[in-house]
């Protein structure tokens, strides 16, 4: 008598075509694999994480985006969440921050706990500048409205900004002090120099600087007044 259960779920396969819908149930069927990704229909998966070629980057760079998350409500952060953002691409990117959808903020989590629609800016740790975060994730982010998207290449001791303007990213440079703001979010600056040194708590203190000033405080209030009309 022919078997009534289901086919088993097909494993996920570097380099993959699939449809969204697909790659989630391929995807939720193996608890195991811990990122992959869906770029432009096609499946990625890293290699295993290194402690100081992604590791170390990755949580210095969640610390920065926690500490202004920390001091601006109506902002989150987020380490490694999934974003449905068209039928083609579902990202897991290292870092993101975004600002409430009561906020006024252009993403949303859904019923089943995905990021829906872009966060306002989006990190990444890159090997080295042939990655494909600079290339078709890249191209993706641009296309859907991610307003800001940082990517930080570790071979090139490089640090990308780029920042939206008439449907192209453009490239944001340091200024005198070597640090870059974000245009999105008042108050979020990088001392590049200092991140690109190692020298951590340079960064934090740039950083904690500018949380404290009448600009980002006046965001601040822009974000729960948008909230209260809400």
């Amino acid at each position: 008598m022919p078997s009534s259960s289901a086919p088993p779920v097909p494993a996920l396969q570097n380099g993959d075509r699939l449809t969204r819908d697909e790659f989630e149930r391929r995807y939720e069927a193996m608890p195991n694999v811990k990122k992959a990704e869906l770029i432009e229909g096609t499946v990625y998966m890293p290699s295993p994480v290194h402690a100081s070629g992604h590791g170390e980057p990755h949580a210095n760079l969640m610390t920065w985006l926690g500490t202004y998350a920390a001091a601006t409500p109506g902002v989150r952060v987020a380490d490694n969440a999934i974003i449905r953002l068209d039928l083609d691409n579902e990202p897991q990117p290292d870092g993101l921050l975004r600002i409430d959808e009561d906020a006024g903020g252009q993403s949303r989590i859904s019923d089943d706990d995905y990021v829906e629609g872009p966060p306002e800016l989006i990190v990444e740790i890159a090997h080295s500048s042939a990655a494909y975060d600079l290339h078709d994730k890249k191209r993706a982010y641009r296309r859907n409205g991610v307003q800001e998207y940082l990517v930080w290449q570790i071979e090139e001791a490089q640090v990308d900004w780029f920042a939206s303007e008439g449907g192209a990213y453009l490239s944001l440079s340091p200024d005198e002090d070597g640090q870059i703001e974000s245009r999105t979010f008042p108050g979020l600056v990088l001392d590049v120099d200092a991140l690109l040194s190692d020298n951590f708590d340079t960064v934090l203190a740039a950083l904690q600087e500018q949380t404290g000033t009448e600009r980002h405080q006046a965001f601040v209030e822009q974000l729960a007044h948008q909230d209260d009309e809400d």
